[in-house]
């Protein structure tokens, strides 16, 4: 999860900065972004100068399995109570 959110927020990156990011190996880094692939998320590798991987048209991923409409209505049903630093954290 922590290199597909590290994709998202950078849209194309290296081996090296994904092993630097996330304190791992660049062989574990490698095998990460293919598990990736190979796991259907739409990531690709480009070889060459100004290469790295990327997710295939800037693809995202909604990791809460919400649709906009369920988290609207969470926020509204909780009203005052989302005060309280629990319910911020969890929403």
């Amino acid at each position: 999860m922590a290199t597909l959110l590290f994709l998202q927020e950078r849209g194309r990156v290296t081996v090296p900065e994904v092993a630097a990011e996330l304190e791992v190996s660049e062989r574990t880094a490698r095998r990460d972004l293919e598990a990736l692939a190979a796991s259907g998320i739409p990531v690709y590798s480009q070889r060459g100068r100004g290469g790295g991987w990327s997710l295939v048209g800037g693809a995202r991923t909604n990791l809460t399995g919400l649709t906009a409409e369920e988290i609207r209505a969470l926020f509204l049903v909780t009203g005052p109570l989302s005060a309280t630093p629990e319910l911020r954290t969890t929403l």
